[in-house]
């Protein structure tokens, strides 16, 4: 008889113990409740669980279907046409590797972004790719469950994890910078109502480079109605922009129907240039100057980065680039 030297899992029983806690308490940090556990007491079972490499474990044959194979992609809202296609690029670089892709969406009511972090990795995923922006806890989470994992689509560096995504701010300027060319010297600004978003540092950069005042700014959610919402605040505002820069190709749609519809002239009575660079914006009229990401490469990136599972994580960025059609007043062939 040969003695079984496969590595026994570790367990929630192992991580108790290396922590001094009970099993019940190391629920209540992984399941974040139903009891409130002390912050100093979290960290030490949030340590045992990186030191011991503990990950949740809810299909027990996961590893023999070979979902291993599988990227887990935790995704803010998939409706967005800008995530379907961040989606879609990392479906097809996934399957370039021989990889699936399981997608989430993280604003599905009733359902915390924790438990559907632990809910992918107790599937054995084999890397985890987050498109939406965590909190302090959440990122601890991932961080503490050991698993590889990228987070796409950011302004700058997330400490502990590596990160993907472009300069907004310069490339929200190139794009203010190039309205600015047009002769438009009010230019306002429609972007993020959640928080001060690195776009809108890009116009104010742009702006206050030429010696040019701040135009109208609005902040309404990413969305169609958003950029509708905009457009009719733009129409209120005491003085009205010759141009705005929209923070995303959604927002700028939605504020061409606004425009549209009462009466007003894109790029006549105002201009517009937006950020993304998704399918759409070449699909409406006139068609939208944007500031395109480079999605592919992201993707490419994104999951050459979870193949290689390397410590040394850092923020990996991309250059955006300024597409110009007409909404911004150029004449293209």
């Amino acid at each position: 008889m040969h003695a079984d030297r496969r590595p026994r899992s570790v367990t929630r029983a192992d991580v108790a113990r290396y922590a001094g806690v009970s099993t019940a308490v190391v629920s209540y940090v992984l399941n974040d409740g139903p009891k409130a556990v002390a912050p100093l007491t979290r960290e030490r079972v949030l340590d045992a669980v990186r030191v011991l490499g503990y990950r949740p474990n809810a299909a027990a044959r996961a590893l023999s279907m070979g979902s291993a194979d599988m990227f887990g992609l935790l995704v803010h809202d998939n409706r967005s046409p800008f995530f379907a296609e961040l989606c879609h690029a990392l479906d097809q670089a996934s399957a370039d590797n021989g990889r699936s892709l399981l997608i989430v969406n993280s604003d599905r009511e009733q359902v915390a972004t924790s438990e559907q972090i632990r809910d992918l990795v107790s599937r054995q995923i084999g890397g985890l790719i987050i498109a939406d922006v965590l909190t302090a806890r959440e990122q601890s989470l991932v961080e503490a469950l050991g698993i590889p994992a990228v987070v796409i689509g950011q302004f700058g560096e997330t400490d502990g994890l590596h990160s993907v995504g472009v300069d907004f701010a310069v490339g929200a300027r190139g794009a203010t910078e190039h309205l600015i060319s047009h002769g438009y010297r009010d230019i306002g600004f429609a972007g993020s109502a959640a928080r001060y978003d690195e776009r809108e540092r890009g116009w104010r950069d742009a702006l206050s480079a030429a010696g040019l005042p701040l135009g109208p700014l609005v902040h309404v959610p990413f969305t169609h109605q958003g950029g509708y919402d905009a457009a009719m605040q733009l129409m209120r505002a005491p003085r009205r922009p010759r141009a705005v820069l929209a923070a995303s190709d959604q927002i700028a749609i939605g504020m061409l129907a606004a425009f549209g519809q009462h009466g007003l002239r894109v790029p006549d009575d105002i201009a517009i240039a937006s950020f993304d660079g998704t399918v759409a914006a070449e699909f409406v009229w006139p068609r939208l100057t944007t500031a395109v990401q480079p999605l592919e490469q992201m993707a490419h990136a994104t999951v050459r980065i979870l193949l290689a599972s390397g410590d040394d994580r850092r923020h990996h960025e991309f250059a955006t680039e300024l597409r110009v059609r007409e909404s911004c007043g150029c004449t293209v062939a």
